[in-house]
């Protein structure tokens, strides 16, 4: 039955062309912008998917900064402590040199301002090696350096910030307080001239000067050590968070005897007193507060005979601190070193992966699109067709 009101086949043309033309308006955008999924109109799924991942390799871009300001600020404190650790081999030459047998007064003090011009450098070397405004070597901070290394997204969704931690290193080599006494014996104790009085919260003790004579000490702080020497031979201790005047004398005797030192260190009222059970002979007690891990450096003389081996002693220590601290600053940049290759693989891993779910292919939308074109110029006279057939009902008027 032919109808007038109603042209079926110019109907279905229509929906055809409706669908073509739909077709390659969706090929020619994929053909503009290189991607199958554009929106999330396309496909809601895998452009979240996409998007989400697109945002991680933004964050592993400045992840990758991150690592790069790390790993140069590694790299500078590494290169300076074995620089120290040189001059420190250097310093240990001179002392070995002033042992020798035959060595006069005034080579020994030749000698002992060369180490003093190392000391200047090592403690130059220190002050001046930091990256960014960030030294690793001065004792600012006994905290680690936290470098961000890495994004951990959990299978919850959770996502947190992996980092690399970076011990710092004290190689300060400063020198607080040095306090000589030579006394006789008489039975009793020698006041040492110095009282603690602590301060309260942080763990900080004041040494300041119990004679009238003297000028305050500086303040002392958590790690920094007290050494003495009587009569050449020499024990310390370091302070510790919490000490009191009674634990540090604790300690001190204890190294006192390690050391083979006769005589008693009491504490009373936070002042000092040492009796050397002596019976009335002569004896020499040096105190000395140093500051850092190289705070013996300061405490290095060899213009006499007794300091320069009390020196070859220190400088060894002196050494495998330094040495310990280049080591972990080389093992923590070479981590750094690592963890930003694997970051800069992975980022490409992610573009690699992102592609394959949003990226057009271009030979399959090339070829669809020539044949879409076709289909397009064949429906549009199939459209016309259909639309002339009504014309036909006019011959039966005729």
């Amino acid at each position: 039955m032919s109808s007038i009101l109603t042209n079926n086949g110019a109907m279905v043309a229509l929906q055809t062309l409706k669908g073509i033309n739909a077709n390659l308006a969706k090929t020619q955008d994929q053909i503009s912008t290189g991607k199958d999924v554009n929106t999330a109109k396309d496909n809601a799924a895998i452009w979240a998917i996409a998007k989400t991942m697109e945002t991680d390799v933004s964050s592993f871009k400045a992840i990758d900064q991150t690592l790069s300001i790390g790993q140069s600020t590694v790299g500078v404190a590494r290169a300076a402590t074995e620089s120290v650790a040189d001059l420190l081999g250097k310093v240990k030459t001179k002392i070995i040199a002033a042992q020798e047998a035959g060595t006069s007064a005034e080579d020994r003090a030749k000698i002992q301002t060369d180490i003093d011009a190392m000391k200047a450098e090592i403690g130059s070397i220190v002050g001046t090696a930091q990256f960014n405004g960030k030294n690793l070597l001065n004792g600012t901070t006994a905290s680690p350096m936290e470098v961000t290394s890495s994004l951990d997204r959990a299978a919850d969704g959770t996502v947190t910030a992996g980092k690399i931690s970076v011990a710092t290193a004290d190689l300060r080599s400063a020198q607080l307080r040095s306090d000589a006494v030579t006394a006789t014996d008489g039975g009793g104790a020698v006041n040492l001239g110095a009282a603690l009085a602590f301060q309260g919260g942080a763990g900080a003790i004041a040494l300041t000067s119990a004679s009238a004579n003297q000028n305050d000490l500086s303040a002392i702080l958590a790690g920094d050590r007290i050494e003495m020497t009587v009569n050449g031979k020499s024990f310390g201790c370091v302070v510790e968070v919490g000490d009191t005047a009674a634990a540090l004398v604790g300690k001190l005797n204890t190294e006192k005897s390690n050391a083979g030192v006769g005589g008693t260190l009491t504490e009373a009222g936070g002042q000092f007193s040492f009796d050397a059970g002596t019976g009335g002979g002569d004896f020499d007690v040096r105190m000395n507060v140093n500051r850092g891990g190289l705070g013996n450096l300061v405490s290095i003389d060899v213009t006499e005979p007794g300091g320069a081996a009390l020196a070859l002693r220190d400088i060894e220590g002196l050494m495998k601190v330094a040495v310990d601290a280049a080591a972990s600053f080389g093992s923590s940049q070479g981590r750094i070193e690592t963890q930003r290759d694997f970051i800069g693989k992975l980022t490409d891993a992610m573009k690699t992966g992102i592609g394959a779910l949003v990226d057009a292919d271009m030979e399959e939308a090339s070829a669809r699109l020539q044949a879409l074109q076709v289909q397009q110029q064949l429906a549009t006279q199939s459209l016309s067709i259909a639309n002339q057939a009504p014309q036909a009902l006019l011959s039966l008027f005729r």
